[in-house]
């Protein structure tokens, strides 16, 4: 791990900060001429550290050049120019483990995918299959029509609508048959 000398703090004593100890730190940072030569020879062995950790050539590319770009601008602050390349590599991961996170994220917040949608034709289909329907409920006698209503869009048992109806099971099974015989009747009449 490379040593990354902290950034010189300015006092508050009133005291000007002496220049001369801030040129010594740039002096002894990483130069660009050590940075390019360590571009060169190590490109590549940075790329293939980045395709181990990622899985595309363009990402691995923008990884390393972004190490490179960081450590360019943070030179100065690299004590020893001989652990540049560790700095580079540590970079490398440390991005690369950021590009991993930002691809994991994007995927989880990915909007589900829409269900199959009915099409506008298959809708107005349905809207007249329903029309047709509260049609020919209305021509049913009213009791067949409040046993149909209670029993298949209520969703009651056969007990529960001779309760509501204050009628007995069999005739709520009486009245619920006539009733679908009949609309089966004046649906089939339709087709």
């Amino acid at each position: 791990m490379p040593v990354i000398a902290p950034m010189p703090a300015a006092r508050r004593t009133g005291l000007p900060v002496q220049r001369e100890g801030a040129e010594e730190s740039v002096a002894a940072g990483t130069t660009v001429d050590h940075l390019t030569e360590t571009y060169r020879a190590h490109y590549r062995s940075l790329l293939g550290l980045a395709a181990l950790l990622l899985d595309d050539t363009a990402s691995c590319e923008d990884v390393v050049q972004e190490a490179f770009i960081r450590v360019h601008s943070a030179r100065s602050r690299v004590r020893e120019p001989e652990k540049t390349l560790a700095y580079l590599r540590q970079t490398v991961v440390n991005l690369s483990r950021s590009a991993l996170r930002r691809r994991i994220l994007g995927l989880k917040l990915l909007s589900k995918p829409m269900p199959d949608m009915a099409s506008a034709e298959e809708g107005a289909y349905d809207q007249l299959e329903r029309d047709a329907l509260k049609k020919a409920m209305r021509g049913l006698q009213r009791r067949q029509r409040e046993v149909l209503v209670l029993r298949y869009f209520a969703d009651m048992t056969e007990a529960q609508v001779a309760e509501t109806l204050g009628i007995s099971l069999g005739s709520v099974k009486a009245y619920g048959s006539r009733g679908i015989a009949a609309l089966r009747v004046v649906m089939e009449a339709q087709v």
